[in-house]
């Protein structure tokens, strides 16, 4: 089967001849990976023979001036699109340290909104589109256009966590403003491409609501001031007959409610290590809900320890269909290859039907 035929049966709670696999490994990890015998041009899906997911990309950036303030033999200093400074460490896979915000009130946000709002056509990547779409279609690749809205992308690229989770409660109408001017953006950017006859096949975004054990803020707080734009932006993908697919990270088992009656078809990463427990999301909701991720990334340095992960929970999780593999976020630079072709090879024969 090609990777679209087995999304859309995944995504259709139905069996396949495998479960899609999908991961993220860190730029540190396809070098390790490089050294230890992967050959050095391939693109490590096609070496691993795993599905091959393409993204769609769009600039909705207030487009603010990116300069270097300062550059080191360890870090670069600079100002971003967004109007944040960023020490970026040259240190694979580093971490940057968030400086400066320059969108911390309202007033501010006006001029980065009417900057947003300048819909230039070069905010989408048409070029790249002309020279690989027919290309993906041809393959049977399946189609994500990455959406950039909601709670987590406005307080850790544009206005800084405590400026926003403070304006939660003080000043709530600036953050459904800025929460629906994004949404906004990337709405009049993907109707322009869809417009122009290329399809894709889902909607995805990153919205990470949780850290370990819990939420960042309360069930009430997302009814009144999130969900509204989730619910927006699952309408618009079902309008277009494609799915919803939301990636949450951190602990947020209390409100899977929420997101399946605003109609989420799919939820990743499942942090395990943070307290979710994609068991029990299967049992309690994967007849409506499809579940990507739910492998503790912890382990995966660990052969044994990741083998019997997979072990355990994917044929527990493939049941009926609905279920994606992945490491519950990404895949670190401890990961050698060995351990991931041993982990391949797992989920290949326990995620067969």
């Amino acid at each position: 089967m090609t990777t679209y035929e087995r999304f859309k049966r995944m995504y259709g709670h139905k069996e396949a001849d495998r479960i899609p696999i999908i991961d993220g490994p860190w730029e540190g990890t396809i070098r390790r990976w490089h050294n230890e015998g992967l050959p050095k041009n391939a693109d490590w899906r096609e070496y691993f023979d795993i599905d091959l997911v393409e993204g769609i990309g769009v600039d909705i950036s207030p487009r603010y001036e990116v300069k270097i303030l300062e550059e080191t033999d360890r870090y670069v200093i600079s100002t971003t699109p967004w109007g944040v400074t960023l020490k970026n460490f040259k240190e694979l896979d580093s971490t940057p340290e968030f400086i400066d915000y320059k969108v911390t009130d309202p007033s501010v946000w006006a001029d980065a909104k009417s900057r947003m709002l300048r819909l230039e056509d070069d905010r989408i990547p048409w070029q790249y589109l002309k020279e690989n779409y027919d290309k993906w279609r041809a393959e049977g690749r399946w189609l994500t256009a990455n959406f950039w809205f909601g709670f987590d992308v406005t307080h850790s690229w544009m206005a800084g966590t405590e400026t926003v989770l403070i304006a939660m409660y003080e000043d709530p109408d600036w953050v459904r403003d800025m929460f629906d001017t994004y949404l906004d953006c990337c709405i009049a950017l993907f109707d322009r491409i869809w417009d122009a006859g290329y399809r894709f096949d889902e909607i995805y975004w990153p919205d990470d609501m949780g850290y370990k054990g819990t939420t960042f803020f309360s069930n009430e707080f997302y009814r009144e001031l999130l969900k509204p734009s989730h619910k927006r932006a699952v309408d618009w993908a079902h309008d277009h007959g494609v799915y919803a697919h939301l990636h949450s990270c951190g602990n947020v088992m209390s409100r899977i409610d929420d997101l399946v009656e605003i109609g989420i078809d799919c939820l990743n990463p499942l942090e395990v290590k943070a307290g979710m427990d994609p068991v029990a999301l299967k049992k309690q909701y994967g007849d409506r809900l499809a579940l990507h991720g739910g492998i503790n990334a912890v382990l995966w340095d660990d052969k044994d320890a990741i083998v019997s992960a997979i072990r355990e929970t994917v044929p527990i999780l493939k049941e009926n269909g609905g279920y994606i593999f992945s490491s519950d976020h990404s895949i670190p630079n401890s990961v050698s290859f060995e351990n991931m072709k041993a982990i391949m090879q797992t989920v290949k024969e326990c995620g067969r039907y």
